[in-house]
């Protein structure tokens, strides 16, 4: 951002700090009268002056996630509740149908001891469990970030490898394919199944199924949620051995429906 871009921003900063000075004093004014509605000022996607995040329109963002500076999402990727993504001082790359789960974390490193400079890179169909630390690191598509799980500036984790849940892993360590990883620090702990493997790609999958039903259920209005509360309730005490018995065939409101995809393993009744 040259000189001129930085005076905008800076009027810009100051209109709204001054807005919200008048707003305040407004409400001095009324006294006990007065009526203050509380606004926050998160946003889930936030420029640092011209670094601005670069996400794909099929991209499932929570509510409460931040996604800051230089980060580029791609498609069916998912950035679930209280996710930090920081690309202030370097920049983070993530590929697409990968799921950062709740509360992790994923920064860059502009300097450290080695003096590289590390941004963060994680591949596609990678899925990163919940308060999880990625900080100048490389994940490889189809690899899997257990739960709890911290990765240093330098770490390398290869395609189907796997960091078990509340790992430390050091700097600058490579987690060669088909191996899991773990412990504080992490070390070596066993080769891979093939099921293993196999479970690691229907992960992300899950993930992008599940984040299209969020993604729906937070893009409905008020009247619409209100709706289904009504829906709900009639529909809670009803019990299907009791109506079979009764010969009564209830039908459930298309509304309160989830797809198949969101769970491959619901079988239909038969008759």
């Amino acid at each position: 951002m040259g000189t001129l871009g930085k005076a905008i921003y800076s009027v810009g900063f100051w209109i709204r700090e001054t807005g919200q000075a008048l707003d305040s004093l407004g409400c001095r004014l009324q006294g006990n009268y007065y009526f203050q509605e509380q606004l926050s000022r998160h946003r889930t996607l936030m420029n640092v002056f011209d670094k601005a995040p670069a996400v794909d329109r099929d991209v499932f963002v929570a509510p409460s996630a931040s996604i800051i500076g230089d980060v580029q999402v791609g498609r069916g990727s998912s950035i679930w509740y209280g996710c930090v993504l920081r690309g202030d001082v370097n920049s983070i790359s993530i590929g697409s149908g990968t799921n950062i789960q709740d509360n992790s974390l994923v920064h860059v490193a502009k300097s450290n001891l080695s003096g590289k400079v590390l941004l963060t890179i994680i591949g596609s169909n990678v899925t990163v469990g919940h308060s999880a630390v990625l900080h100048g690191c490389t994940v490889e598509d189809e690899a899997f970030v257990g739960m709890g799980a911290t990765l240093l500036d330098g770490v390398y984790v290869e395609k189907h490898a796997m960091v078990a849940a509340g790992a430390l892993v050091r700097q600058n360590t490579r987690i060669p394919c088909g191996e899991v990883w773990g412990g504080n620090p992490a070390k070596f702990l066993r080769k891979l199944t093939e099921e293993e493997m196999a479970f690691i790609s229907q992960s992300a999958l899950n993930y992008s199924n599940l984040a299209q039903v969020h993604a729906a259920e937070n893009a409905k209005s008020f009247d619409e949620i209100e709706f289904e509360k009504v829906l709900r309730k009639k529909f809670a005490r009803r019990d299907e051995e009791y109506d079979s018995m009764l010969g009564v065939v209830r039908e459930t409101p298309a509304e309160l429906i989830l797809p198949d995809s969101v769970l491959p393993d619901k079988v239909p009744k038969t008759a």
